[in-house]
């Protein structure tokens, strides 16, 4: 795969996750290993920070269920208007986050 194919991959599965639901950075690069032979979560971010503004980028959270940094407030807002329910800064990844189907 090449580094333009794995960008789209990434903004693929992105666009993928379900309103109200979550997927970690390291979890998206997890779900693309087989495919990819990339395993980065901070490659993931950096995709992110540089493409996502055309997918959904609010429902990409870090591993500890951290909104985007420097976006937290409008994450926060989209979230929780899909029904996502935080618990204090944090999203509750054992109850909104989400893997693609195998």
């Amino acid at each position: 795969m090449t580094p333009e194919e794995y960008v789209e991959a990434v903004l693929t599965l992105v666009e993928s996750i379900p309103p109200g639901r979550v997927m970690s950075y390291g979890a998206i690069a997890d779900a693309l290993y087989d495919r990819s032979g990339r395993a980065s979560a901070r490659l993931v971010g950096t995709i992110m920070s540089r493409h996502g503004g055309a997918v959904p980028w609010y429902r990409v959270v870090n591993s500890a269920g951290r909104l985007p940094p420097g976006h937290e407030q409008r994450a926060r807002e989209l979230l929780a208007a899909e029904g996502l329910i935080f618990t204090g800064e944090r999203v509750p990844m054992r109850e909104f986050g989400w893997n693609p189907p195998t």
